[in-house]
């Protein structure tokens, strides 16, 4: 019995975002977890660090290979408030990260419109956890950037 559950880390990666948009960024937040522990926490920050890849799931990978001392992160869960793109995508691959679980969906700019196949075949994904939560902090972002 798990001692806690995907809302739990997701709502982890969503107080991310949060933190994402104080910030000005894009609010997307990202959580890694190993045998629930959560050993890893990001948001993006591509304006902070004027780096295009420094996006929530890219600095989660870096900050827990480098907890965990190993590139593999096999043991490990992606919490992450939006579809990854096909960049993060291809960083999952690599990282043969055991799980994906995503909040809401990127019909734009997510992997899944590569139609590639990008992760790791013994990926699982799982999507929609607090999906509506994480797209209203996307949607009041940008509203708040038009005005």
């Amino acid at each position: 019995m798990e001692l806690y559950s995907h809302e739990y880390f997701m709502n982890e990666a969503l107080k991310q975002a949060k933190a994402a948009f104080e910030d000005g960024e894009i609010p997307v937040g990202a959580v890694i977890v190993c045998r629930n522990k959560v050993i890893a926490r990001a948001y993006n920050q591509t304006e902070t660090l004027n780096d295009v890849t420094a996006h929530a799931e890219m600095l989660a990978i870096t900050s827990a290979a480098n907890y965990l001392g190993a590139k593999y992160l096999v043991d490990c869960k992606l919490y992450v408030t939006l579809e990854p793109c096909v960049m993060c995508g291809g960083a999952l691959y690599w990282s043969q990260i055991s799980e994906v679980h995503y909040a809401a969906s990127d019909p734009r700019r997510g992997y899944l419109q590569s139609n590639t196949g990008i992760l790791h075949p013994k990926t699982k994904v799982y999507s929609g956890t607090m999906g509506s939560e994480s797209e209203a902090l996307l949607l009041q972002f940008f509203q708040n950037l038009r005005k």
